[in-house]
């Protein structure tokens, strides 16, 4: 999928790090001495955007593993190029279903994280507590996850960044605690493409933005990859349009009108942005992996809906716009 639009003129870039992310930042680093394996949460949709580029100092030197989340919304066959890049990469990764996930996967995963520690003080007589800190971005499903993990409702969940706000212990076992953290975004969103593909998911509070801008943004993505799917899920006639004319159809399409047939683009925008979220458009990965991820190999990443790369242990380094 491909994007080489930045900002159009008049389309304001898109920057969201509240104070209560600050503030979580620093309690967060307050608990990683007490934390044996970093669970790092990434959305299996934009595998590249979805991942805080401070967590690499912030963490450094805790076992992790990179889980690629909400994997039923993405497009299977990306999620495994995705597992094979970041594997060759030296990195523990997997991918996780959040309808059908099943959690002894993963606690085999943290197990063995944690195994040199848990032996070591084995070696003592003493049985250890893994803890597990579970990071990522806002809306990524860390809350969702924990659950899944526990086998019960225990974490608070919600469809919009933010729930979250503090630090909350999980036993899940008697020798294995979760922490569920909130979700953190860094200072500024340089790249304004990985900028929008967060907010494509929801990764951004929708408030902050033109939300009919985002949805044009991400209609015409779909009608570049996922013509058909877009096409048929709102009802659009002509596939050569774009900017708000394209919204224009999908909300004739769809029969989100004002009085005298006037297309309400502001519901439009809210329906098409709710509908991708959940999937209903099909299951979609923004982002592909980079065809070549050797040390030495251009894996700049150009055709993955032009969201360019950050660089996370090995990753393919950021080209300039």
């Amino acid at each position: 999928m491909r994007d080489d639009r930045i900002l159009s003129a008049g389309e304001k870039a898109i920057n969201w790090y509240p104070g209560h992310m600050a503030r979580a930042k620093r309690l967060l680093a307050e608990q990683l001495a007490r934390v044996d394996v970093v669970v790092e949460l990434c959305d299996a949709r934009i595998p590249r955007a979805s991942r805080n580029p401070d967590l690499d100092a912030l963490i450094a030197g805790k076992r992790r593993l990179l889980v690629l989340g909400k994997a039923d919304l993405a497009e299977e066959p990306k999620t495994r190029a995705w597992l094979r890049y970041y594997r060759e990469q030296g990195m523990d990764a997997m991918s996780f279903d959040s309808v059908r996930g099943r959690a002894k996967d993963v606690l085999a995963r943290i197990e063995r994280a944690a195994s040199a520690e848990v032996e070591r003080m084995a070696a003592r007589g003493v049985r250890k507590t893994v803890r597990v800190m579970i990071v990522g971005v806002p809306n990524v499903g860390k809350s969702t996850f924990t659950n899944r993990i526990k086998g019960s409702a225990i974490a608070k969940t919600g469809d919009r960044p933010g729930v979250t706000r503090s630090n909350q212990w999980v036993r899940i076992t008697p020798y294995l605690e979760l922490l569920d953290t909130p979700g953190l975004l860094w200072p500024k969103l340089d790249d304004q493409r990985d900028a929008r593909a967060l907010a494509f998911v929801g990764a951004i509070n929708d408030r902050i933005m033109d939300q009919q801008m985002l949805a044009i943004r991400l209609l015409e993505l779909l009608m570049e990859d996922k013509r058909e799917a877009a096409m048929q899920r709102f009802k659009i006639k002509e596939p050569e349009l774009t900017g708000v004319q394209l919204l224009e159809a999908a909300c004739r399409g769809r029969g989100w009108l004002l009085p005298g047939g006037v297309a309400d683009t502001d519901r439009g925008a809210a329906v098409v942005l709710d509908e991708f979220r959940a999937g209903k458009v099909g299951r979609v990965t923004l982002q592909t992996a980079p065809e070549q991820s050797a040390p030495n190999a251009d894996a700049s990443g150009k055709g993955d809906a032009g969201l360019n790369a950050k660089t996370h242990s090995g990753e393919a380094k950021r080209e300039d716009a």
